[in-house]
């Protein structure tokens, strides 16, 4: 599982991923203290992508996205066309 090494690449595939099947859908965010690394992991158990920063800025953006993602979840809209796709 290699990690995305431009933010933009990896917002745009875990974007396009969630929007393919919603429903098989994880995200997890880890974050290790004695590294200082914060770590999006973004899988539908085919398909696993990855980001990896220690760099404080890159946190908002990832904020920013986790809730994207979160919003999408959570939307009526996204679960009824998920619904009629089946």
């Amino acid at each position: 599982m290699p990690y995305y090494q431009t933010w933009e690449e990896f917002a745009r595939a875990a974007e396009k991923l969630y929007l393919t099947d919603p429903l098989k859908v994880r995200v997890v965010l880890k974050y290790r203290h004695c590294d200082g690394n914060l770590c999006m992991k973004v899988t539908d158990d085919v398909v696993c992508l990855q980001y990896k920063t220690d760099q404080a800025q890159d946190v908002k953006k990832i904020e920013k996205l986790h809730g994207k993602l979160m919003r999408l979840m959570v939307s009526k809209e996204s679960h009824s066309v998920a619904m009629e796709t089946d």
